[in-house]
């Protein structure tokens, strides 16, 4: 009688063990289940924040920025700039200039307040000749004068003679402060590049 209450007693206890390793084993899957969990909450609301608040990325579909940039490249622009100077390059929306529903990338070349005219293969700003090394070849045709309203650019890629830029767009010519979403800073695809401001 006694061993068989020692039995009955022993194989209850084991039973007990068994349940609570269980049930430890569970909690601590519950637990490391949590910790991934949480992690990939963490993971994405960092992504979320950095595409949205800190960087654009964009594919160059055309070759309108050659040679700076190629057909099919890949950018990443800094959407906390402060201010915009010519010679950047930057990324905005093309709905309200060239009626276009995509991203445009383009230099910026003429500054509010600034008569922009291009003739004899170059772009002359004020009547002064802008020196641009980076073209792949000199200007064909002439355009405007062009007279750049403040707080707004007259952006143009760098393939002059294959691009459409607001030499050609017909809603708006000139470019919205508020509209630009980023400054290209580096391309990286297929190779790494820094994006450098050229000296005029």
């Amino acid at each position: 009688m006694d061993n068989d209450l020692k039995d009955q007693k022993k194989e209850s206890s084991t039973e007990e063990t068994k349940e609570q390793t269980s049930l430890d084993k569970a909690k601590a899957n519950l637990k490391e289940a949590l910790s991934w969990l949480l992690m990939l909450i963490i993971v994405i609301a960092v992504s979320y924040f950095i595409t949205n608040h800190l960087i654009l990325k964009a594919e160059i579909p055309t070759g309108s920025m050659k040679n700076t940039i190629m057909e099919h490249d890949r950018v990443i622009g800094w959407r906390q700039f402060k201010k915009v100077e010519r010679g950047d390059i930057v990324i905005f929306p093309a709905l309200e200039y060239a009626g276009e529903d995509c991203l445009y990338v383009k230099r910026v070349i003429g500054l509010p307040g600034e008569t922009l005219e291009i003739h004899d293969g170059a772009v002359y700003i004020d009547g002064k000749v802008l020196k641009e090394t980076y073209l792949p070849e000199d200007m064909k045709y002439e355009f405007g004068p062009y007279n750049v309203p403040e707080g707004c650019y007259f952006l143009l890629g760098d393939n002059r003679n294959f691009s459409g830029d607001a030499r050609y767009w017909t809603k708006n010519k000139y470019v919205s402060e508020d509209d630009i979403l980023a400054k290209v800073i580096f391309k990286y695809s297929p190779s790494w590049e820094l994006m450098k401001k050229p000296e005029y």
